[in-house]
């Protein structure tokens, strides 16, 4: 038997805990931020720029609940904690404008797709560590049974090409949301901003989910033909 035809079933997932994961990732990542930049501009006086300033910690606290629910920093986490951090020193140097804060926003997306594309150069690309984290319900049997796929090429090489898409995918979009700050207002852009993000993310997510079905099913299908070709050599 190949190699790739004994590759091991994902374990049970649990249903329960990816629907709030994703809730949480969705409420805290799109919707509050947009509604504390509104309440706050519109109800409470705040300048654009404090508000957006602000509306900045709801991604915070989205990583630390999901850190204190796992109970470990794992590689996801760390990715994101380290672009807040890049995202609140940015913010805080040059004009200090909602517009100049929504253009470096940008940069920042811009700089996950170089990161994407960096990590192609290191052993494991950024997206098997993203695959980790949503394809698993994190538990440590979801999680040995993913890092044990590595040792298939196949697994490998999608991995790699969907890093690339992503990389590039983020570089492109980072470049068009610089661009529509620079023509359109900056409650626009709030609004705009996270939508266009996330809908990035969306449509990549949808192009990964069915590449990766490709992937699996091709991989699948010259393990069988490698099999059968093992067996008709054995009985001849």
């Amino acid at each position: 038997m190949s190699a790739q035809a004994a590759r091991p079933a994902p374990p049970a997932r649990s249903g329960a805990a990816t629907a709030i994961g994703w809730i949480l990732t969705i409420g805290l990542n799109v919707v509050a931020p947009i509604i504390t930049y509104n309440t706050l501009t519109e109800d409470h006086g705040w300048s654009e720029f404090s508000a957006l300033l602000l509306s900045s910690a709801w991604p915070v606290l989205d990583s630390a609940i999901s850190v204190a629910w796992r109970r470990k920093l794992d590689e996801f986490a760390v990715v994101t904690l380290v672009f807040l951090v890049i995202t609140a020193v940015v913010s805080l140097v040059g004009a200090h404008s909602a517009r100049a804060l929504l253009i470096k926003d940008s940069g920042v997306t811009g700089l996950f797709g170089l990161l994407c594309l960096a990590t192609l150069l290191a052993s494991r690309p950024l997206m098997f560590y993203f695959g980790r984290k949503f394809a698993t319900d994190g538990t440590p049997e979801s999680t040995a049974w993913w890092n044990g796929l590595w040792q298939y090429e196949g697994f490998r090489t999608t991995m790699r090409t969907m890093t690339l898409v992503w990389g590039v995918a983020y570089i492109a979009e980072a470049l068009v949301r610089i661009g529509l700050a620079y023509v359109l207002d900056t409650k626009t852009m709030v609004t705009l901003s996270p939508i266009m993000i996330y809908g990035v993310l969306g449509c990549l997510g949808v192009w990964t989910a069915l590449y990766g079905k490709r992937s699996q099913a091709e991989g699948e299908r010259r393990a069988a033909e490698a099999a059968a070709a093992g067996a008709g050599t054995q009985t001849a």
